[in-house]
């Protein structure tokens, strides 16, 4: 019934878009206006059929020669456009009119078959990124060169001159993502066949049974683990790219086409007999070959693994207080590069020297360029090695290598400065060592099974596998400081433009776009993408940073265990944490207050439709060198103990230096206090932070001694801006949408309050934050007392048999 409904009323509408040009013409003749201005009645398809006739004429007597005279006459920059293209952008603004300069950075539009966009600089770490389906033009008539006015259809062009005449190309509707495209379908997807055929053709595609001539084959996953149908076999050798489903549901959701490569769908059995790149695979599947890729460069001093010349003996080459080796990245969407760079100089025993080039696309290794070359003559080697250097970035090699003084250059790579030393992925405790080293560790069996997990290779790795940022070309974990102070400012300085700049539309897009592709740039991802609003900005790019930060002080704690010739590396690496760590017993007060903390203060986590629920499997006292010790901030008021969350892979760091406050402001839970130590009094909120994933149920809470000083600030909003707070270092408390029930609270240590109780309903109903929140700004307000070893287990799971 709706079918034909909407049938009727597409006669209906079709029917009077027939009769309302007849009317028009009537009416006035000579006009392409009528008496409200408006455009002429012609339909979509009328002006359609028109340009495409327009495009025959001119495609026939105009030259490419002359078409970009034409381009070059009307403001228009061919000069970098392929031949293919100069007669579709020639015949638009000759029939629409010229194209007026991008809104967003003021550069020159280019036409596509749909759209048009732009390929400016915006910045010199990006490429302008408008696109539009209703572009600006010029309010002026077309300019025709002297060479064209001969011409057999200069006539036709003259008519098309009058702006007032001018037919508006009529956008693309938003709802029609699949306009113009031919989809065929494969395999047993999650709906029918005949679902997506009805949702393909509302709107705006047509669906096939043959590969032949379709955009794209959408199929399941499982599809590869078949061996794929004929379908798919045949969609590979045409080149024609396969997709999974979701690239149907996404493209109908955000009312447009999403990039097809974003969703492929390749079986391992290509025709080139290749496997499928890293940025091609299904997500899950992507991850499963990087958490046990082989890192190929672990530190400045690091010889690339696929060159093989570390069993030899080969060794960075390191002169006048210089090592060469560096490498770069760049994440450009608008140029469609998110590439990288290693360029090292390798010194093997018997004086050789080798020359190492390699660069490509990012997790794709079919686009790898890759040169190993053996040289003879020291002194050109160096020259060229920094001319390559100069080439690739626009800038001197010594002066970024001695002082780091360097500029970013647009379309240039930019140097990702590694340091000196053995990242974890590398250095850390393998599978095979963990069991031997803990057998053999002097401390308590329960601190040395701690210790095994905090200096195993297993947590970092995981941790940037989450973020995406675990290319295992590029060693993120052994950075300099100077390039995480780099990072930590863009960070800052993007936040305080979106805090004070009034752009909106597509200027506050290319705002986003713009600080994505420098945060990609300088911690480079296998797939980089664009944030588009605070909760993006907190997820991937303030807590990534926060992560690899700490990362790299566990990188530098850990250093190499993966040929230790210490009897007790674990013992090791504990005394270099400064820090002590004692279990505590289960028939011990402490252990039964904090047994009884974690029970009344925990609500399940959430994951899809499943809730995880926690057991504590052990607590350890700590006493953190960084922090102040309990008798000092027994002295301080106000003091409570807190439950703070954190990944696994940031422990290490913390109990070597103590927290830190939170790298910026956002008006989102967890940074809306600004730059400080954010902890709850509910331990499903620490939960959150220390929960990663279901197959790795195990994590850590920590319990915190914070004072919050004389003076406390209570919100039930997030503030405009936390400056005050951050200099006035007051302690802030964030109402939530839940509390602890004050009457269970009782005193730890005499005076320390234990906001301990049955979380119930506050009065808050419209807070932002569900469980309370404490901010303290300075960090020697803060000291960890207890860290709580937990695993999340599933809650009231109904098995389907079937399943």
């Amino acid at each position: 019934m709706v079918t034909r409904k909407q049938k009727a009323e597409g006669k209906k509408i079709e029917a009077e878009g027939e009769q309302s040009p007849k009317k028009a013409k009537l009416e006035s003749d000579d006009k392409s206006e009528n008496e409200n201005g408006k455009d002429s009645e012609k339909s979509a398809e009328e002006i359609k059929a028109e340009f495409e006739k327009f495009c025959r004429a001119t495609s026939e007597h105009l030259s490419i020669k002359q078409m970009r005279e034409i381009l070059e006459a009307n403001g228009q920059d061919p000069s970098d456009a392929d031949d293919a293209v100069v007669p579709r952008w020639c015949q638009d603004i000759l029939f629409h009119g010229p194209l007026d300069s991008c809104p967003v950075c003021g550069s020159c539009l280019e036409v596509s078959e749909m759209t048009y966009s732009c390929k400016g600089i915006y910045s010199e770490w990006s490429t302008c990124t408008f696109t539009t389906t209703d572009p600006p033009r010029r309010d002026k008539p077309v300019k025709l060169p002297d060479s064209i006015k001969d011409s057999v259809v200069a006539d036709l062009l003259r008519q098309h001159q009058d702006v007032k005449a001018r037919p508006k190309r009529k956008p693309s509707s938003s709802d029609k993502p699949f306009k113009g495209m031919m989809i065929s379908l494969s395999g047993r997807l999650s709906r029918t066949h005949q679902h997506w055929r009805s949702k393909i053709e509302k709107h705006g595609g047509k669906v096939s049974n043959s590969v032949i001539g379709a955009t794209c084959l959408v199929v399941t996953p499982s599809e590869r683990d078949r061996g794929g149908s004929s379908k798919l076999v045949e969609a590979m050798e045409r080149g024609i790219p396969v997709v999974r489903e979701a690239w149907l549901s996404d493209s109908i959701e955000k009312k447009g086409p999403q990039p097809l490569d974003g969703y492929d769908v390749i079986s391992d059995l290509t025709a080139a007999g290749r496997g499928i790149p890293l940025n091609k695979l299904d997500p899950s599947e992507e991850a499963l070959e990087t958490i046990t890729a082989e890192l190929k460069v672990y530190g400045k001093r690091g010889v690339h693994k696929d060159t093989k010349l570390q069993d030899e003996g080969g060794q960075i080459l390191e002169k006048d207080g210089l090592l060469y080796n560096c490498a770069f990245s760049s994440s450009d969407k608008g140029r469609g590069v998110n590439e990288f760079c290693i360029m090292q100089m390798i010194a093997v025993p018997e004086n050789r020297l080798y020359m190492y080039y390699r660069k490509g696309e990012i997790g794709n290794d079919v686009s790898i360029e890759e040169r190993l070359d053996e040289v003879e003559n020291l002194d050109n080697t160096i020259k060229e090695f920094a001319k390559m250097f100069k080439d690739l970035t626009g800038n001197e090699f010594e002066p970024w290598e001695k002082e780091k003084k360097i500029q970013k250059k647009s379309t240039k790579l930019f140097p990702i400065d590694i340091d000196d030393g053995i990242e974890v992925r590398h250095g850390a405790l393998g599978l095979r060592q963990l069991g031997v080293a803990a057998a053999h560790c002097k401390l308590d069996s329960k601190v040395a099974n701690f210790m095994k997990v905090l200096c195993s290779q297993e947590i970092y790795r995981y941790a940037l596998m989450e973020m995406g940022l675990d290319f295992p070309e590029l060693p993120l974990g052994m950075v300099t400081d100077i390039h995480l102070k780099r990072c930590e400012d863009i960070l800052v300085e993007f936040v305080d433009r979106l805090m004070t700049s009034k752009e909106t539309g597509q200027k506050r897009e290319a705002l986003w776009s713009d600080f994505s592709q420098r945060i990609f740039t300088l911690m480079p991802s296998i797939r980089p993408y664009v944030l588009r609003d605070y909760n993006d900005f907190a997820d991937h790019a303030a807590a990534a940073f926060e992560t690899v930060r700490d990362i790299n002080a566990a990188s530098r704690l850990i250093g190499d265990m993966s040929g230790s010739t210490l009897d007790d590396p674990l013992f090791d690496r504990y005394k270099k944490l400064g820090c002590v760590i004692n279990p505590v017993e289960k028939d011990t007060d402490d252990y039964k207050m904090v047994a009884n903390y974690l029970e009344k203060t925990y609500e399940p986590v959430k994951v899809g439709e499943i809730s995880y629920g926690v057991t504590m499997e052990n607590v350890f006292s700590v006493e953190v060198s960084a922090c102040p010790s309990l008798d000092k901030i027994k002295k301080l008021p106000n003091k409570m103990l807190l439950w703070c969350g954190t990944r696994s892979s940031n422990l290490l760091r913390h109990l070597q230096k103590g927290f830190l406050p939170a790298v910026c402001f956002l008006p989102v839970p967890g940074y809306m206090f600004g730059k400080a130590i954010v902890c709850s009094d509910a331990a499903a909120e620490a939960a959150r932070y220390g929960f990663t994933a279901v197959d790795r149920p195990e994590g850590f809470l920590v319990l915190a001694v914070a004072s919050l000083g004389q003076e406390i600030t209570q919100l039930t909003s997030p503030p405009e801006d936390a400056k005050s707070f951050e200099e006035k270092k007051i302690g802030v408390m964030g109402l939530g949408r839940k509390k602890t029930d004050e009457s269970e609270h009782f005193t730890w240590k005499e005076d320390i309050k234990v906001p301990c109780g049955k979380i119930i309903p506050s009065e808050h109903k419209d807070s932002p934050l569900e469980y309370n929140e404490y901010a303290v700004y300075d960090p020697q307000l803060v000291s960890i007392r207890f860290l709580v070893a937990v695993k999340f287990e599933e809650k009231d799971v109904e098995y389907d048999t079937a399943d």
